[in-house]
């Protein structure tokens, strides 16, 4: 995305900020949107995580159908799969009548579950069967129900902890996690607090007809160096708090009421240390530029949609051959190590392997990194313009510059051939 598509983007979606890793994250949803690849967004509480799942929907084929936000966490153990699944009538007491679940609303549309961390264990075994062959049972049924519907999921907790708990389902992860995208907090986004800040008491100012808050220099610097535990939710009351307590002061509207830093400070939260943020434990891992991400998301959406077309193939070639026998569809899993918060914090995305993987190199038992894909990418694209490089880069969209640095880097010749 250019820097215009960019910011209509975050116009569209009210979203203020010029951080690197933010727009990593939006540009991110963009790519993948078109497809129906599971998403799990992660990052602190606040941080603004709603807005991927609403950007994956408005720029996917399902636009124009449903888009539901569940809140797992808020939902009390005992009801939530009614809420998901629905229930039939004389289920439980108090189902006066058979009742839709989430799932059955949404068919054809997204699903966009928040907390989902917070899903009891028997809920999580549900929703794996939902995402891996579309199939549920509504609460006291025996009927079968089938659904099409992409989920879109987010989480504050961490989640490998969680499974190394006994409290989150391994295999419901990987269904998960195919995509990652992290939602960076605000103590690492330093140069976007005081556009935030302005935003918010501008708002304030306009709404409620009072003089808008400006910071002194110092004052400016008191706030960026807070760590905002709350993130942007919390950054948002405070910016109020300030308006409505110093902006009265001035009676005049349309003035602006200067603030310095000792006046800020009797408003500034004071640090409790057991009111940390949510944190994911760093356990290391490779990190990913951004050339090479964009080519991972190319190679995954391409990947999708040569699956698509071998499914339609297939399913040809079954009706003609053996019309009686049932095909199991081939599964989207991610298995091996979880992600490690470096990954997150990068927006890595997670290697996508099936169990009846078509490549070659999983019929010999090798695996496919992440140097493997880019070179197989590159190959593809310089034989497909015979070896023109300029073509070839912008196929894979990266510049000439990355492909001639990846060229040598990977040893490749502009006219080799696969």
């Amino acid at each position: 995305m250019d820097t215009q598509e960019l910011q209509s983007l975050k116009n569209k979606f009210d979203i203020i900020g010029n951080d690197a890793s933010l727009n990593e994250a939006l540009e991110t949803a963009v790519a993948i949107a078109p497809t129906d690849l599971t998403v799990l967004v992660w990052g602190e509480s606040g941080v603004g995580k709603e807005n991927i799942p609403k950007i994956i929907h408005q720029n996917s084929t399902r636009r124009n159908q449903k888009y539901f936000a569940v809140n797992c966490g808020a939902i009390p153990e005992g009801t939530i799969d009614s809420e998901l699944f629905g229930h039939v009538k004389g289920s439980f007491t108090g189902a006066t009548e058979t009742r839709k679940g989430y799932f059955e609303e949404a068919n054809g549309g997204t699903l966009f579950l928040d907390e989902v961390g917070e899903l009891p264990m028997a809920s999580q075994a549900k929703l794996l069967r939902v995402l891996q062959n579309g199939e549920y049972i509504k609460v006291g049924s025996s009927k079968v129900e089938r659904t099409d519907v992409r989920v879109i999921a987010a989480t504050n907790q961490n989640l490998e902890y969680a499974i190394s708990q006994g409290k989150f389902r391994a295999d419901l992860y990987y269904r998960l996690n195919v995509i990652s995208i992290h939602m960076p907090s605000l103590k690492d986004r330093k140069d976007d607090i005081y556009l935030l800040f302005r935003k918010f008491t501008a708002d304030f100012s306009e709404k409620y007809s009072m003089a808008k808050v400006t910071l002194t220099n110092d004052a400016i610097d008191m706030l960026i160096n807070y760590r905002w535990p709350g993130n942007i939710r919390q950054l948002k009351s405070f910016a109020q708090t300030v308006s409505a307590l110093e902006g009265q002061k001035i009676s005049k509207v349309g003035e602006r009421c200067v603030v310095d830093a000792a006046t800020l400070s009797k408003y500034m939260p004071k640090d409790d240390p057991s009111f940390l943020p949510a944190k994911v434990d760093s356990t290391g891992g490779e990190t990913i530029s951004s050339s090479d991400k964009q080519m991972l998301i190319k190679a995954l959406v391409d990947m999708k949609r040569e699956i698509d077309d071998l499914k339609i193939k297939v399913n040809s070639y079954h009706q003609v051959e053996a019309p009686s026998q049932e095909r199991e569809d081939p599964e989207w899993q991610g298995f091996g190590t979880p992600v490690s918060s470096e990954d997150v914090s990068h927006g890595k995305i997670i290697e996508v392997q099936r169990q009846n993987d078509l490549d070659e190199h999983a019929q010999q038992g090798d695996s496919l990194s992440i140097t493997d894909v880019n070179k197989e990418l590159i190959l593809k694209a310089l034989e497909k313009y015979n070896g023109n490089r300029k073509m070839a880069a912008k196929e894979l969209g990266i510049s000439e510059r990355t492909l001639y640095r990846k060229i040598d880097k990977f040893g490749l010749d502009s006219n080799q051939k696969k």
